[in-house]
């Protein structure tokens, strides 16, 4: 059953968009979970300890993924076990938070040993941890790895991750219509996507009573040094270029890009903003060292139910971001059929809406809705999981940029946060 949210709903909902109220009435994902439910062994959370050099231009112009690397070995028949590396709160968990349900049954059920790890903090950092060795096509000791659209395009472009076999994965059928073609990978023959989310504004609701409901409204010099906003270039200057009246997925270029840097230079070097982070921005609002955020939708729900839903989040009028997040192979993954198998298990409408009613994020599986009706009914219309048409109409999805942009944009932007 949902949890109230305490205090008046009223002062609460002050501020955010009418058709966007519902998604702060978000059941908690714990008692979603709690009983008939496996709870197995615990699962190793340990850095993978990749290392490797970056290259932050993006230089990945006119690469042929078929071209230079050649994928390694399948041992999965001899070897059963799986590493995957994916960001943090980002899979369903036990009351204790140490223990995947999921992913022990499928361990179960397969005999294949998972060694799932939270590695992942933003997209830049872990590929540069790793790019050395994707290049050389060795093995980074992970069987699956978590990008976002834009680095999992870069990876394809590259030649860095192995080509899916669709015979070991029957339930892709499973994958929603929408996300079936997407530019970076026709035909879908070496991603997956894991889940889809939000780019918006969150809060502390005690520090920030009067909530966010514009962009503009984190410039307010009351919360001047206690403002963070994320390390994703396509979100914190997608919501920013939204701000600046931009249809992100439409005909813009240098101008509208340059115009909404110069207000994140301008925000930073004034000291509007502490810092800018990746999923560490999470922790500093449970610490109030932030009190209000550029974040994720899921992220904001998952730490409302640790702390009594101290966070309020809304999409800002002028719009947020869409985006998704895919599951690839490396290239130099000598257990793909073992990895191939789990990213089918997750495409199991069942299973796929276990994993939404705890992390709240857009599942990509069709049939998942249904199945939620025997997960938790109370989450069937949970605009942050199944979002309808309305909700759907309030984001934007930034557009592809091309290799010599993501270049430029890249480095520019990391010279502004100080990177």
């Amino acid at each position: 059953m949902p949890r109230p949210i305490p205090g008046d709903r009223s002062d609460l909902l002050r501020g955010i968009p009418r058709e966007l109220r519902p998604l702060l009435a978000a059941p908690s994902r714990r008692s979603v979970l709690r009983g008939g439910m496996a709870a197995g062994v615990g699962l190793g959370v340990a850095a993978c300890g990749t290392g490797g050099t970056t290259d932050d231009t993006g230089g990945d112009a006119g690469s042929d993924p078929s071209a230079s690397l050649t994928p390694a070995s399948d041992d999965s028949e001899n070897d059963p076990t799986l590493n995957f590396a994916n960001w943090t709160l980002y899979i369903d968990l036990d009351d204790e938070g140490s223990t995947s349900p999921t992913l022990v049954e499928f361990e179960e059920e397969t005999g294949i040993d998972v060694e799932y790890s939270e590695d992942i903090e933003d997209n830049n950092t872990y590929f540069g941890r790793i790019q050395g060795q994707l290049a050389n096509g060795q093995d980074i000791g992970q069987d699956i790895i978590v990008f976002t659209d834009w680095m999992a395009s870069r990876c394809i472009r590259l030649g860095y991750v192995q080509e899916l076999n669709d015979e070991n994965l029957p339930n892709k059928e499973n994958l929603l219509p929408n996300l079936q073609e997407v530019d970076f990978d026709p035909g879908r023959r070496y991603s997956l996507t894991w889940q889809s989310g939000f780019g918006l504004l969150a809060w502390n609701r005690e520090l920030v009573p009067d909530g966010l409901a514009t962009l503009e409204d984190l410039w307010d010099p009351e919360l001047r040094g206690r403002v963070e906003v994320l390390s994703e270039m396509r979100d914190t200057i997608g919501l920013i270029m939204m701000s600046q009246g931009v249809d992100l997925a439409g005909d813009w270029g240098d101008d509208e890009f340059a115009a909404a840097l110069e207000v994140l230079e301008e925000q930073i070097s004034n000291g509007q903003i502490r810092q800018v982070r990746g999923n560490s921005y999470a922790d500093d609002l449970v610490s109030e060292d932030a009190i209000a955020v550029i974040g994720w939708s899921g992220d904001i729900v998952a730490l409302n139910f640790e702390t009594e839903d101290k966070f309020g989040f809304a999409i800002p009028e002028s719009g947020g971001t869409l985006w998704s997040d895919n599951c690839l192979v490396p290239i130099g993954s000598p257990r793909k059929s073992n990895a191939e198998r789990l990213i089918n298990y997750y495409y199991d409408p069942a299973v796929a809406a276990r994993v939404a009613a705890y992390v709240n994020y857009i599942t990509p599986v069709d049939g998942a809705r249904e199945a939620m009706e025997d997960v938790d009914p109370s989450l069937v219309d949970n605009q942050l999981i199944f979002p309808n048409e309305e909700t759907l109409s309030t984001v934007s999805v930034f557009r592809s940029l091309t290799p010599d942009e993501e270049t430029r944009y890249q480095a520019d932007f990391q010279r502004v946060i100080g990177n």
